[in-house]
């Protein structure tokens, strides 16, 4: 084995847990071949690696934004305009480890301090559909090239429908243009107190997100061996020409971030199912959820809420379709 698959299936796979899950069941004489055992162990086996990957990756992140408070992040994205800033905005999104609800109110944040609308939707894009959790996460199950591959299209998703919607000049279709924020002061923090703030995210964000990732393990442990493969086939592989489209508009109305997701795609790429149809249904649950979409209606019209969706929802079919034709 070469160091990149060492990485991928022993470090980020973790394939050394399953192994162990696996032998611990079978000395406490639970058959792992049946469907109650193998349903049991991936259960076990996917909460345990996607909770240790959960808080060292949240752990990292917050400590890391702890350097960039909201005051600074909108003093510098105020320097930029254009595709420059849409890019920035973009780019931000990818180090704050939000779900689509809690992206939220940096956005009303950023539309309050009058940033630009291209910096503001291309941040509400990027931040729940890839950061650095996203690229560690798929790396451990579709490898290095398509995990980053996947963050590549999701910030161009985010730069283009930003630009477009920037574009379009919707600034009195948004209510927080209205209020201008007051410049604050940025705290200067210690090393202790940037540790400490990066444990309270970690453990803050680790108990909001623990019962979608119980969903989703439970969701993939029930496709992985319960499921009959030739239906995951039929309705998501190659021979279903609109499995893309079925995939995003199943994943619309569903509320999980990266974490409860990536078990529910595991077991689908493991019964056949397509690789872009796979991100596809990703994509569309972790940016396009109805709480999200329910939130954002509270500070912007109908019109810019279908644009909005509109956008992502051809963004993300493209991707699906770009990835399945790979």
């Amino acid at each position: 084995m070469n160091i990149v698959d060492f990485i991928q299936y022993q470090i980020l796979g973790m394939r050394w847990l399953n192994d162990l899950v696996g032998s611990t069941l079978r000395a406490l004489s639970i058959d792992t071949a049946s469907r109650i055992g193998g349903s049991l162990q991936f259960f076990i086996y996917d909460t345990i690696k996607i909770a240790i990957l959960l808080c060292l990756l949240i752990y990292g992140v917050s400590y890391l934004q702890s350097y960039f408070p909201p005051e600074r992040s909108r003093r510098i994205l105020g320097r930029f305009r254009g595709l420059k800033a849409n890019t920035i905005g973009a780019l931000l999104g990818t180090i704050t480890p939000f779900c689509s609800c809690s992206s939220i109110p940096i956005f009303m944040g950023f539309t309050a301090a009058k940033l630009p609308m291209g910096v503001t939707f291309s941040f509400l894009i990027s931040s729940p559909m890839v950061d650095i959790a996203s690229l560690v996460l798929l790396s451990s199950v579709f490898g290095f090239k398509i995990a980053f591959a996947y963050v590549v299209v999701g910030l161009l998703i985010a730069i283009i429908g930003g630009t477009i919607i920037e574009k379009l000049r919707l600034e009195n279709d948004v209510v927080g243009f209205s209020a201008p924020l007051p410049e604050l002061d940025e705290p200067q923090l210690s090393r202790a107190e940037r540790h400490a703030y990066a444990k309270e995210q970690m453990l803050t964000t680790f108990k909001s997100v623990l019962p979608y990732i119980l969903i989703g393990v439970g969701i993939g442990a029930l496709i992985h061996n319960w499921i009959p493969q030739e239906w995951i086939t039929s309705l998501l592989g190659s021979d279903n020409p609109f499995g893309v489209i079925l995939a995003t508009l199943v994943g619309i109305p569903m509320y999980a971030d990266i974490f409860g997701t990536l078990p529910v795609a595991e077991a689908l790429l493991a019964k056949g199912a397509q690789l872009g149809t796979i991100l596809a249904f990703m994509m569309a649950t972790t940016t396009l959820s109805l709480p999200s979409l329910v939130m954002l209606k509270r500070v912007v019209s109908a019109r810019l809420l279908g644009i909005f969706l509109g956008l992502c929802t051809i963004g993300i079919i493209a991707v699906g379709y770009l990835f399945n034709s790979i």
